[in-house]
């Protein structure tokens, strides 16, 4: 399994609008942060060991697709960070963690 890398507004409306009906689980991430590249890791160690086959995964970067990034924090009601990893169900977040604590043991323990 693998992650999409979303940059415009339309692909987050449709993610959005999956969220009905699947879970989207969506990593914000910054190409220029440390503290990013080792929530990159643990995302991709998730996604390529042990996914959630009924939830579907995303990227954004941050800096790159800035738009997308603001529309989800407003979207969501969630204050924006980096790195951030968001589960969406429902149209709503359902669980948010940022920083040192986007880890493939909490993503593991949320979704699995």
């Amino acid at each position: 399994m693998s992650w999409t890398e979303i940059s415009t507004i339309d692909e987050w409306n449709q993610i959005l609008e999956q969220s009905s009906s699947r879970g989207q689980l969506v990593l914000k991430h910054s190409t220029t942060c440390p503290v990013s590249a080792n929530a990159l890791k643990e995302f991709n160690q998730f996604v390529d060991a042990n996914p959630n086959a009924d939830v579907d995964y995303y990227l954004v970067k941050v800096i790159e697709s800035r738009p997308v990034s603001n529309q989800i924090a407003e979207d969501l009601g969630v204050k924006h960070e980096s790195p951030q990893v968001i589960f969406v169900k429902d149209k709503a977040k359902y669980w948010t963690a940022s920083h040192w604590s986007v880890t493939n043991a909490h993503i593991e323990a949320v979704l699995n």
